[in-house]
């Protein structure tokens, strides 16, 4: 996951899932105990040496496992992300996999259905990129 740019709150998230879970297991971890073995998921010896690697860089728009909407090439969706890495220059490359497969062709004499895409994003969820009519490829409702 080193080349996953992650925030603080999505760690967070992951540890309160994390403790969620082995809760349901019957196993009890303290908040900062499930911190702890994040941290050692991403490489790091404890909660306060990952805290200190991600300083204060802008956190990415979005994460891995993360449920999102918005629209691709027009069309609404709601999908999971399933890669996300930190590109130079605040860019992310995403790959997002969609609830049901989304028309990207607006003709009505044929289609295009795409459940799984990829594209690179701004901070602000959305891709430089634009189609024949000047709209974003990719619009993330963030």
């Amino acid at each position: 996951m080193t080349n996953m740019q992650l925030s603080i709150e999505a760690l967070k998230a992951q540890a309160k899932r994390l403790r969620a879970e082995l809760a349901a297991q019957g196993i009890d971890m303290t908040h900062s105990q499930t911190l702890e073995a994040i941290a050692h998921q991403h490489g790091s010896k404890d909660w306060n040496t990952l805290f200190a690697k991600i300083g204060n860089r802008p956190a990415c728009p979005v994460w891995l496992g993360q449920v999102v909407t918005g629209k691709f090439m027009g069309q609404p969706f709601i999908g999971e992300v399933i890669g996300v890495r930190n590109l130079p220059g605040d860019r992310y490359h995403v790959v997002l996999d969609f609830d049901e497969a989304v028309d990207v062709v607006t003709f009505d004499s044929f289609s295009n259905f795409r459940k799984r895409v990829q594209n690179v994003i701004t901070s602000q969820g959305r891709t430089d990129a634009r189609t024949s009519n000047g709209q974003p490829h990719l619009v993330l409702d963030i």
